[in-house]
């Protein structure tokens, strides 16, 4: 069976400084990772960010180690500036969350949450 993605949701944020937009994409997906296993894919200015079981285990480990509510993907988010950026983020726990924060210089950060369609063990 291949992979079938889906639009969970398309959604942007205008600044008003440039005229530009920041562009998040949402996309539910039946096979993600080495398992092929169902999982959300992030996608924003050419990125895309894979929360699948076992990068999900290993992100939900990390923040388990630092006893985060919330674990930013440092790696995977675009925070070059102070006052813009887009921020990724694991919210462990149940149910598994992806989080994404996004801000430009003219607007107030945007935050929107979606379930992950899988459980890990912890």
């Amino acid at each position: 069976m291949s992979n079938i993605k889906t639009v969970i949701e398309e959604w942007s944020v205008k600044d008003l400084e440039d005229g530009s937009s920041l562009n998040i994409t949402v996309l539910g997906c039946t096979e993600l990772g080495n398992q092929s296993k169902p999982g959300i894919q992030v996608c924003y200015m050419g990125n895309f960010i894979n929360f699948e079981p076992l990068a999900v285990e290993r992100w939900n480990y990390q923040a388990s180690k630092v006893n985060a509510s919330e674990y930013l993907l440092a790696d995977l988010s675009w925070t070059v500036h102070e006052d813009q950026y887009i921020k990724v983020y694991l919210i462990p726990g149940s149910p598994l969350k992806a989080k994404v924060e996004v801000k430009t210089r003219s607007s107030k950060p945007v935050i929107k949450e979606y379930e992950l369609p899988f459980v890990i063990a912890d």
